[in-house]
């Protein structure tokens, strides 16, 4: 799929996106940021609203450059507000010419790096675009029946043997993850939530639509094709040569669909809130009932997309995870927070949940409290969810390109304390 999408000049003469926000927000938002100085972006900003293309885009480039004048951290929180503005203006010029590509991706831009003040004017113009942009193409309904295209992952049996080959050493030789078919929140609670256990939940996501819709490329280009996704290139976070980009969602499919994303320079869709970016993908998930064992609510919903060969590093995370496989397979391996020591976590404040320990290739010299110690793995299959406690080590290792979604939740005393 394109990243452009337009119409003939005859179709657009009414295209209008409503910005309630902006408009009612418009005037104050641009006094705050003429008292931080910037007074060039009101000028351009005012232009904008007139449709000059060049005002809207010189006034993103401004907003731009105030995001990455510094830590992410430091950043004034009216120059992220600005780059929503920025963003919406563009978006409205090119939807206004009937090139929804372009304001679709504007549009992205200003989700994944703008304010919150002007989120929902962005959320629901995102609809709006994408609705016009599905008249032009094969719709949403024809995508979403039967699919006869091309499957990301066909449905062929682990080789354990040469899967072994890949993994860690001694994978599958210690305790594995206990696997439990259609476990109640009741037998969830007692046996593993609060002791604190992982553990393999089977048969439990037949019916999300993900399951079926996923695994088609057609479906994913239809419904996310045009949308901006940020993605890492590289091995992983903790290596040298890891990077971030901005890509179209076709542009990254098409990259681990033909195999451009190599092994030594995988690109991975890694821990990013897909779905309040793309509410249909959203519509396809449900979040499970386990989530709410505890008490506790919903901190982040995260999507993990990529081809065979992509591995998060040994970390852990402070919530309760369940990690749904909803395309491919995955290894995983599990070490309990009680080990921390032996782990060798990063000092560096931005590192400290992650481990120095490269489980792929241990240094015996450095680490040598690491090699022998005790662990838990399994394979993640198609439909099956793994729940993680907080604090727990973790190395993941995809078998084959795979696509997942991790719900990650507090439980009461973790919310009230926090």
């Amino acid at each position: 799929m394109s990243g452009t999408t337009t119409v003939s000049s005859g179709d657009f003469n009414n295209l209008r996106l409503p910005t309630p926000t902006l408009d009612a927000e418009s005037h104050s938002l641009l006094q705050s940021i003429s008292a931080q100085g910037g007074y060039a972006y009101a000028r351009m900003a005012a232009l904008a609203v007139s449709g000059d293309k060049s005002a809207a885009e010189a006034a993103r480039d401004m907003a731009w450059e105030q995001l990455h004048s510094g830590p992410w951290h430091s950043v004034l929180p009216v120059w992220r507000d600005a780059y929503s503005m920025a963003c919406l203006h563009v978006a409205k010029i090119h939807f206004a010419a009937g090139e929804f590509g372009e304001a679709l991706g504007a549009l992205d831009m200003g989700l994944i790096m703008g304010g919150m003040l002007l989120r929902k004017d962005l959320h629901d113009s995102v609809l709006l675009v994408s609705s016009e942009a599905r008249k032009k193409n094969k719709s949403l309904e024809e995508a979403s029946g039967d699919f006869k295209g091309e499957k990301l992952v066909p449905e062929v049996p682990v080789d354990v043997n040469e899967v072994l080959k890949i993994l860690p050493s001694r994978s599958l030789s210690c305790r594995r993850v206990e696997k439990r078919s259609d476990l109640s929140l009741e037998g969830f609670l007692r046996d593993y939530f609060q002791s604190g256990t992982p553990v393999v939940i089977t048969n439990c996501m037949a019916h999300w639509p993900a399951r079926t819709k996923w695994n088609h490329l057609e479906y994913l280009n239809t419904v996310a094709g045009y949308r901006t996704v940020p993605v890492e290139v590289g091995k992983n976070y903790l290596c040298s040569d890891w990077k971030q980009e901005l890509v179209t969602f076709s542009q990254f499919l098409e990259r681990i669909r033909t195999n451009k994303s190599s092994s030594m320079e995988p690109t991975y869709l890694a821990q990013h809130p897909l779905f309040d970016q793309i509410n249909e993908l959203k519509d396809d998930i449900c979040i499970p009932d386990y989530c709410f064992v505890g008490g506790g609510e919903i901190q982040s919903l995260n999507a993990w997309f990529g081809p065979a060969g992509t591995v998060t590093p040994l970390h852990h995370d402070p919530h309760h995870n369940i990690l749904a496989q909803v395309v491919g397979k995955k290894y995983i391996r599990l070490y309990p927070s009680s080990l921390q020591d032996e782990l060798y976590p990063y000092s560096e404040t931005m590192l400290c949940n992650s481990s120095q320990v490269d489980l792929d290739n241990i240094d015996k010299t450095e680490f040598p409290k690491a090699m022998e110690l005790e662990f838990m793995d399994c394979i993640l299959e198609e439909g099956e969810m793994l729940y993680i406690p907080p604090k727990w080590w973790h190395y993941v290792r995809s078998l084959t390109m795979s696509f997942s979604v991790s719900f990650w939740w507090s439980n009461e005393t973790d919310s009230s304390s926090s």
